[in-house]
């Protein structure tokens, strides 16, 4: 089977309008809301999910609608002081590129609790922000029993690094005019690029509700790749859905 994986990155109370309007957005094209959400437990720091229940309640609406939820880091941020070319690349968001294995697993622990709790549910996995792991984090990784993770280039089961899918996520940037430029083209490239591809992954962001270029670009993306894929959760890439 052919199948195409959406997701909406950096849920939080911060980003709730934004993930709204991408809800809708991803609903209309996929026919039903066949997609992923990851979800950030106290986004930089201002934005915790423990202790809002309102949001909680969504989150746990979102999951009952059949929406997979992943973990996706703790607060989204890296202070750590790493190289300034690093830090430019990811906006200092790549939270788990450099921490050491048990400040990756204690994150993963708490993380997992704040979210499960409010879904009710096991998380589909964890997602490192950025999607960015560095030696720590796949050590922690592998020992904290998610199902599943992913990087830019492939999808893959932690606990026995069996890949599960491989090729470039599409996704979209709007921090500048040249990114949201690059992240333009390389959508209008992999349109026809990545056709071939049994597993094609579109993700988007709550910033890229700000750009009507992008968004136009997503609906684009969606339409050409959708025909002949079935819109799929990323579990069922390890059995029947």
């Amino acid at each position: 089977m052919r199948r195409l994986l959406a997701s909406i990155h950096d849920v939080s109370p911060r980003s709730e309008a934004a993930v709204d309007r991408l809800a809708e957005r991803l609903t209309q094209h996929l026919g039903a809301p066949r997609f992923a959400m990851l979800v950030v437990p106290d986004f930089w720091g201002t934005a915790p999910i423990a202790g809002n229940a309102a949001f909680r309640a969504r989150l746990r609406g979102w999951a009952d609608l059949g929406i997979e939820m992943f973990l996706h880091g703790w607060h989204h941020r890296d202070p750590s002081p790493r190289g300034l070319a690093a830090r430019h690349m990811t906006a200092g968001e790549g939270e788990f590129a450099a921490l050491p294995e048990a400040e990756a697993r204690a994150r993963m622990q708490r993380g997992r609790a704040v979210v499960e709790d409010a879904i009710g549910r096991p998380v589909a996995g964890f997602i490192a922000p950025a999607w960015l792991y560095g030696p720590g984090a796949h050590a922690a990784l592998a020992n904290e029993g998610f199902a599943l993770a992913e990087d830019h280039l492939r999808v893959w089961q932690p606990a026995s690094g069996r890949v599960l899918a491989r090729g470039p996520v599409i996704a979209w940037a709007s921090r500048s005019p040249a990114r949201m430029a690059s992240s333009l083209a390389f959508a209008a490239l992999a349109r026809q690029a990545l056709r071939p591809l049994s597993v094609v992954r579109v993700a988007v962001h709550p910033g890229d509700c700000g750009a009507p270029a992008i968004l136009a670009s997503i609906d684009a993306t969606l339409a050409a790749l959708l025909p002949g894929r079935q819109p799929d959760h990323y579990a069922a890439l390890s059995g029947p859905s």
